[in-house]
């Protein structure tokens, strides 16, 4: 960040804030974020509420992305949205939503303790002694999340669509397919297998969208426990059970596959979770369909990241190694939807 861009920050923030003056640390990018770009930095904020040392985290858009993310402005009013029904989430401070500062829009945070690296999480033998109780944790803030219900003024721009969440994402996949330049085969047949057996049931809840291993914050220090939800772009109404089957995809369990709930750990300790803040029981055999689902729609990302590096928009290796996911996803479909046929 530039040193001009720092110092615009450090008066925005102080107005913002409320405060006399804040002075900030140099930032620095934050790993990881492959469609958005997170800054790290502290404040020392002089008089007003917030007066102290903060640690905070600057959330501003990537060079390029994808269609399906939600700006900037939307997510921090999402995060305020959750953070108010008790959420875990990174506090959400203040939004520029006019991009005045920076030169785009952002939001700032306060920063989260711990780490969210998939595959600490998932493969930490340290952790093995503590994942019953972290697993029925992850339960207990989805199920937060999805006592969020519309209408909600304050989310209005998720805006209202009649089609049952399965068949608006089925729309979404073909939509993003056609807009690729190249063919995908195997993609174009799981989406129509998703076509013909999607559940009927109507938009009920705020899906996060991306609530997975790597999205959720854990801190070791004292027993684990979920410090933060993060990455909330791709919020929108939808059924409760998309979350869940993204959540429990294969793919998103990082080599951990006998840790069915993200490589993190078992479906009864996070049903229990769940089951304890919703008050309804979860149906498991829906969550075949929506792991089909999740991993038809994370090959299509895959293929996306793939392209905003081939097209010269962004140069990135991180974004081309992502879009050889896809291929993995297709060989992942194909034995998904055979073993669905098998069983039924």
């Amino acid at each position: 960040m530039r040193a001009e861009h720092r110092d615009a920050l450090g008066r925005w923030l102080a107005r913002a804030l409320g405060a006399g003056e804040v002075r900030i640390t140099e930032p620095a990018k934050m790993p990881g974020g492959a469609i958005q770009e997170n800054w790290t930095f502290d404040a020392l904020v002089t008089d007003g509420p917030h007066a102290g040392t903060l640690g905070l985290v600057l959330r501003t858009d990537a060079p390029s992305g994808v269609s399906s993310s939600r700006s900037r402005v939307e997510e921090f009013a999402l995060l305020k949205a959750a953070n108010a029904v008790g959420v875990t989430v990174p506090e959400p401070l203040a939004v520029d939503p006019d991009g005045a500062v920076l030169g785009k829009p952002f939001y700032v945070m306060r920063r989260a303790a711990g780490t969210a690296n998939p595959r600490t999480l998932a493969r930490e033998p340290a952790l093995d002694p503590h994942r019953p109780a972290l697993t029925e944790s992850i339960g207990r803030e989805l199920a937060r999340i999805h006592t969020i219900t519309p209408p909600q003024p304050s989310l209005a721009f998720l805006g209202t669509d009649p089609r049952p969440p399965a068949r608006r994402r089925v729309a979404e996949f073909v939509e993003q397919l056609d807009a690729l330049p190249h063919p995908y085969p195997v993609l174009e047949w799981a989406i129509r297998w998703l076509d013909r057996n999607a559940p009927t049931a109507p938009a009920s809840v705020l899906g996060h969208g991306d609530f997975r291993c790597g999205n959720l914050m854990v801190d070791a220090t004292d027993g684990p426990s979920v410090t933060a939800v993060l990455d909330w772009e791709f919020a929108s109404w939808s059924d409760p059970m998309e979350d869940i089957g993204w959540l429990c995809a294969r793919c998103w369990r990082f080599g951990a596959d006998d840790r069915e709930v993200g490589g993190i750990g078992l479906r009864a300790d996070f049903q229990r979770g769940y089951e304890a803040v919703s008050g309804r029981p979860l149906d498991w055999a829906q969550v075949p369909y929506w792991e089909v689902l999740a991993t038809t729609r994370w090959a299509i990302i895959a293929a996306q990241q793939g392209e905003r590096h081939l097209s010269g928009r962004e140069f990135s290796i991180e974004l081309a190694l992502t879009a050889r996911k896809a291929a993995e996803m297709e060989y992942d479909l194909l034995a998904q939807i055979r073993r669905i046929e098998e069983a039924a």
